[in-house]
C-alpha cells in the first residue's frame, strides 16, 4: 500500500488519526506553502454551548508564500490561557481528562516559537497516549500529485468528501444536548475514551 500525505494539524481531528492508523507509512507535509482556514492552526471541541473552534494566531509572514513549517506562533491574546481553559470547561467532566491533564497542560505553559513544532509534539503526545505508532516521516519536497493525498480532503467543512471514513460514535459530555458530534478534534476521544480511542479510530475505518 503508498503511504497516505497529511497536513500538519493542531489536535487533528479524528479522521487524521484515522489515516495514521490505516497506512503503512505517514508523510507529513512540511515542504507545502501555509494555507489559511485549516486545521493547520485550528481544532473544534465539544463545548458547553455546542462545537468550539480554537485557533492558534500566527505571525502573519513577510511574503505573500510561507512555508508552513516557517510559520510562527503568535503571543496575541492570551490565547495558550484562553485555549487551555477552554479544555478544562469543556471536558473536565469527561471519563478521562483528569488522567491525561498533566500531558497537556504543560504544551499551554511553555512558549513555542513555530506552529509546525508545536503541533507535531501534541500530535506525538497523543500517539502515545493512544498507543499509535505511525511509521511517519516529514516530506523532503512539495509533491503536488500524489496517491492517498489527504492534505487538503481533511479541513474543515469538507466533511464527506471521504468515504473510507465513517466515523463510528462514542460517548460525549454533551450528547444528550446536541446528539453525536463527529469527527472533532483527537482530544475529544482521547478524553472521553481513554485507551478505548484506538478501537473507536479503528472502527470508523470503512473498508472500500
Amino acid at each position: 500500500m503508498l503511504p497516505v500525505y497529511l497536513s500538519t494539524a493542531y489536535l487533528g481531528p479524528v479522521q487524521q488519526y484515522c489515516k495514521m492508523l490505516q497506512y503503512p507509512e505517514v508523510r507529513i507535509e512540511a515542504a507545502e506553502n501555509y494555507l489559511k482556514q485549516t486545521y493547520r492552526n485550528r481544532c473544534t471541541i465539544a463545548a458547553a454551548n455546542g462545537p468550539l473552534s480554537l485557533s492558534v494566531p500566527i505571525i502573519k509572514p513577510d511574503t505573500l508564500k510561507c512555508l508552513t513549517k516557517d510559520i510562527r506562533i503568535s503571543d496575541h491574546g492570551n490565547w495558550r490561557h484562553l485555549h487551555w481553559n477552554a479544555l478544562v470547561s469543556a471536558y473536565n467532566m469527561s471519563p478521562f481528562f483528569e488522567y491525561y491533564e498533566e500531558d497537556f497542560a504543560p504544551f499551554y505553559q511553555k512558549k513555542y516559537d513555530f506552529l509546525f513544532d508545536f503541533n507535531e509534539e501534541l500530535r506525538r503526545t497523543v500517539c502515545h497516549l493512544l498507543d499509535l505508532q505511525p511509521n511517519l516521516v516529514y516530506t523532503q519536497e512539495y509533491i503536488p500529485e500524489v496517491a492517498n493525498d489527504y492534505r487538503e480532503i481533511i479541513r474543515p467543512k469538507h466533511e464527506g468528501e471521504d468515504p473510507a471514513f465513517r466515523p463510528k460514535p462514542y460517548y460525549q459530555v454533551f450528547r444528550d444536548k446536541y446528539g453525536f458530534l463527529p469527527n472533532l478534534s483527537i482530544v475529544d476521544l482521547l478524553f472521553n475514551m481513554g485507551p478505548e480511542g484506538l478501537l473507536i479510530l479503528r472502527d470508523s475505518i470503512a473498508s472500500l
